[in-house]
């Protein structure tokens, strides 16, 4: 039996793309303006914001390093999510953990969680694994 292959590298207007989704404020997604102006204001390179919408819909894929580095500033990752594929998984993990924070319901069973036993503890993460299987979302 062959082992499944490791999925295919993601390109980097993905990357880019899945910092705009995940790294934002509560009301919703910044925009191209917003950080091509922030990275201006923090003494970055000059990036136009449609050359920010280019990058991320992949319609561009050779930025500069001073380009990555002011993106990873940024969206507070460090540059290596862009070169390197474990590095990004590991990072994404964390962003969309952080996102799902975000979510008022999620928060509240987590703060609520707190202080329980270890054992009470696994049995709510078996019972929300279990409701996890029932709705078809991943682990």
């Amino acid at each position: 039996m062959t082992e499944p292959s490791p999925p295919a590298p993601r390109v980097l207007a993905d990357k880019i793309d899945h910092l705009f989704q995940v790294v934002r404020p509560a009301k919703g997604e910044y925009t191209h303006e917003q950080v091509a102006k922030a990275i201006e204001e923090r003494g970055g390179p000059t990036i136009s914001a449609s050359y920010l919408w280019q990058l991320r819909k992949g319609l561009r894929d050779n930025p500069t390093k001073k380009h990555l580095e002011a993106l990873a500033d940024f969206f507070g990752v460090p540059v290596a999510y862009f070169f390197d594929e474990a590095a990004a998984d590991r990072i994404d993990v964390e962003l969309d953990l952080l996102a799902s924070m975000r979510d008022a319901d999620v928060r509240h069973v987590a703060l609520r969680a707190s202080g329980l036993s270890t054992q009470t503890l696994k049995a709510i993460t078996d019972m929300i694994e279990r409701a996890r299987q029932l709705e078809g979302l991943d682990d």
